[in-house]
């Protein structure tokens, strides 16, 4: 029996509340499959750790978890840590350290899940945003001269390699042609005129060697009226760490809200593990008071499932999260419904069952 070892970092505000739901249904996936089982290992780490020890995570952590086949991230955040600390000390250190380079959003729209664009169908909203997820704009890189004084100035630089554009525009590209689908390309080549010239640049040579994959480009700000005004021409879209990070919320926005985002962010040749996440955030507000969405952690378990090579399973979580849309009667406070966080995991598993057990039927 294969063993998946899954680093679990619940982390900040609702973060630990959504991650055991999503647990709860990742071993009761192993519970029908005799072919592997899961061993979590749970992390302390996050601003709570932070207030207490001066870290977001244990100096050696990174040698810790780079022993693990995934992470499992629950939120990052909390009043009173600044935000850039909890960010690049613990998130974005995971991200960069194990060339996390491909961050992968599903924007979908399940059946029932509410989408506030007036007449869009289903099959209108089912978007794949592929996002640059270890350079560019988020880089890190910059200076800030003159810290407090009247000739103050603060430089923020975008990197864009040709190994980290080529990339990932190349594993898009074979995502869509694996897929059948389009691939659509986002920048800002008229006012970015190095950085984003050079990705333009790049995906054309880049299209070349894909005959087969028919592309389209957008500047970002004509992608997000059109993510509006006609969501079903974008099937599969590659973008930058930036552009990439905002409109994936816009098209969470479309998708249902928030609470069904979910976010992978992988390492394609396995060399580290790779990371899967709600991007919901923290949600302090709320915390411990049983009310948080669970689905979008649920889901971020249906990407770890496919990642692993079992898609079937991550497919049956899917449906099972579409399922508990579909009947309404147990659904938190954000989707118009009063049951609690464990409540909705609960439901999950029901439909979960009962998926699986009419999949069982039908191989017989």
């Amino acid at each position: 029996m294969k063993t998946f070892k899954i680093a679990s970092i619940p982390g900040d505000g609702i973060g630990p509340e959504v991650i055991q739901e999503g647990i709860k249904i990742l071993n009761k996936v192993a519970e029908k499959d005799a072919g592997f089982q899961f061993e979590f290992t749970e992390f302390p780490w996050g601003c709570e750790y932070y207030t207490k020890h001066g870290v977001m995570m244990d100096d050696d952590g990174m040698d810790k978890l780079k022993e693990f086949d995934a992470i499992y991230l629950g939120a990052v955040g909390y009043p009173g840590v600044p935000d850039h600390i909890s960010l690049w000390d613990l998130l974005l250190k995971i991200r960069k350290g194990f060339d996390q380079y491909v961050n992968i959003r599903p924007i979908t729209l399940l059946e029932a899940a509410p989408c506030p664009l007036k007449d869009t169908k289903r099959e209108d909203v089912n978007m794949l945003f592929i996002r640059e997820n270890s350079e560019g704009e988020y880089a890190g890189a910059g200076d800030w001269l003159f810290k407090g004084k009247e000739n103050e100035v603060v430089l923020q630089n975008g990197v864009f390699s040709r190994k980290g554009t080529e990339r990932i525009i190349r594993y898009a590209f074979e995502t869509a042609r694996k897929e059948g689908k389009t691939l659509t390309s986002i920048s800002k080549g008229n006012a970015l005129n190095y950085s984003m010239v050079f990705w333009d640049q790049v995906f054309e040579e880049i299209s070349s060697e894909y005959p087969d994959v028919k592309t389209a480009s957008y500047l970002v700000d004509a992608a997000a009226m059109l993510m509006i005004k006609d969501p079903k021409r974008f099937e599969v879209v590659v973008t930058s760490n930036l552009f990439g990070d905002i409109l994936t919320d816009l098209g969470a926005a479309i998708a249902g809200g928030i609470g069904l985002a979910a976010g992978a962010n992988i390492n394609p040749e396995r060399n580290y593990p790779s990371m899967f996440e709600p991007i919901h955030g923290s949600a302090p507000d709320i915390a411990g008071q049983g009310i948080a969405n669970p689905l979008a952690a649920v889901w971020s378990a249906s990407q770890m499932m496919d990642f692993f090579g079992y898609e079937n399973y991550g497919e049956s979580i899917l449906q099972a999260i579409e399922k508990v849309l579909m009947d309404g009667t147990v659904l938190t406070t954000d989707m118009g419904g009063t049951a609690t966080t464990e409540q909705v995991g609960d439901q999950v598993i029901r439909y979960l069952e009962e998926i699986l057990a009419k999949q069982a039927v039908e191989k017989i």
